[in-house]
């Protein structure tokens, strides 16, 4: 996944793309599936699967499958961009040399909010950098906005970017921060990359986002409470756009993921009921809906998995 999406954002930032919004899956150990279920492991033995990294972890969506919430999700999320952004880098890519990678932590000025500032330091010496570890950490104090301000990175234009699981509170900075790197960069097509890593607001409207969205006193209000359409427009101004999205949920009792590029129609999977393989099922301009999937799957003759399971109709 990772090499996948690094080609994504590079092929979207050779096409002039440099303000991004990716959506991905997330590492986790598998054995989060099991909570609540009382087992026995088996025993570890030298040649045990259990031992093999590709079994102990998958990749799972960003729900509420997460026990330890937005926190256990940013520990998954951070490493993940760290992969990321060295795969994006031109001295990883021309050199085989990783760039120094700083995280920083002060974004967040609650500290359980999940949100992160991870950007790469081209040219400076030193390893990768973690800054407002403690204060991340929160307390009442940061919950407040009492502490540490945000001071933003002065990037380069071989540098990048990204603001990891950012929520509505952090607008104003990645507004700042697109706004003076788009004014240092010699031109638009050498902007450093910014980009926008599993943001905390739904890809698809509730009403109260939908009602945001209105140029009226009514809009203003959906906005105060939470509604996403005032953060959405001040994106799209400053030229964000989805390049890569790989995301999923269940239907008829199976795994469903959809996948889709800047440049390409919306794609749909199903696990098959040995779990090591994903099948075609269907492809649409438009985001799938459920309803969407689940026509994907009846056309291809797939039933419920509990009836695959209890043999009842063909495995798929």
């Amino acid at each position: 996944m990772i090499l996948q999406t690094s080609q994504a954002m590079t092929d979207a930032l050779a096409a002039g793309r440099t303000r991004q919004i990716v959506r991905i899956l997330l590492p986790r150990d598998a054995a989060n599936d099991n909570f609540g279920v009382f087992q026995e492991a088996e025993a570890q033995t030298s040649n045990s699967n259990a031992l093999n990294a590709a079994e102990s972890t998958k990749l799972v969506p960003t729900d509420e499958s997460w026990q330890g919430g937005i926190m256990q999700l940013y520990r998954a999320a951070a490493p993940t961009t760290k992969d990321i952004l060295r795969q994006l880098s031109p001295t990883m890519r021309d050199a085989g040399v990783p760039p120094k990678i700083v995280e920083d932590r002060t974004i967040d000025e609650s500290g359980v909010d999940g949100v992160g500032l991870l950007y790469t330091q081209i040219g400076k010496s030193g390893g990768d950098e973690v800054k407002g570890e403690d204060e991340g950490e929160g307390g009442v104090f940061g919950a407040f906005g009492f502490g540490e301000s945000v001071t933003l990175p002065t990037l380069s234009e071989d540098d990048m970017c990204v603001f990891v699981q950012p929520n509505q509170e952090v607008i104003d900075s990645i507004e700042t921060l697109s706004t003076q790197s788009a004014a240092s960069a010699s031109s638009s097509a050498n902007s450093p990359l910014i980009a926008l890593i599993n943001p905390q607001w739904r890809n698809v409207d509730d009403a109260l986002d939908s009602a945001s969205k209105s140029d009226n006193v009514f809009g203003a209000f959906a906005s105060f409470l939470g509604g996403k359409g005032n953060s959405m427009k001040r994106l799209d101004t400053l030229g964000y756009e989805t390049t890569y999205t790989l995301e999923g949920y269940v239907c008829k009792g199976g795994n469903i993921r959809l996948l889709k590029r800047f440049d390409s129609d919306w794609i749909a999977f199903a696990e098959n009921d040995a779990g090591d393989a994903w099948v075609r099922v269907g492809q649409q301009a438009d985001r799938p809906r459920y309803q969407d999937v689940e026509k994907f799957l009846d056309d291809k003759g797939v039933g419920f998995k509990y009836a695959r399971d209890l043999g009842m109709i063909p495995k798929l």
